[in-house]
């Protein structure tokens, strides 16, 4: 194998806004600053919510007249 061709791999600190501070090795010489993190993601936290889209499915079913599933 060639010597020193490849990237130094190395521990940088990716900081979340929500304070999160989490240790990972890159390639990346600076430290990451995140959006969201898995401590502040609504899917990891469970405060995920299903957003009525107010009657869409059912107004399409109605046009296109296909039978509700039972």
């Amino acid at each position: 194998m060639k010597k020193n061709i490849h990237p130094i791999y190395k521990k940088i600190l990716a900081t979340c806004s929500c304070g999160n501070i989490i240790e990972i090795r890159s390639t990346i010489e600076h430290n990451l600053s995140l959006d969201v993190c898995s401590s502040c993601h609504p899917f990891y936290t469970g405060t995920q919510r299903v957003i009525n889209t107010g009657g869409r499915i059912d107004r399409f079913n109605k046009r296109f007249k296909i039978p509700k599933e039972k």
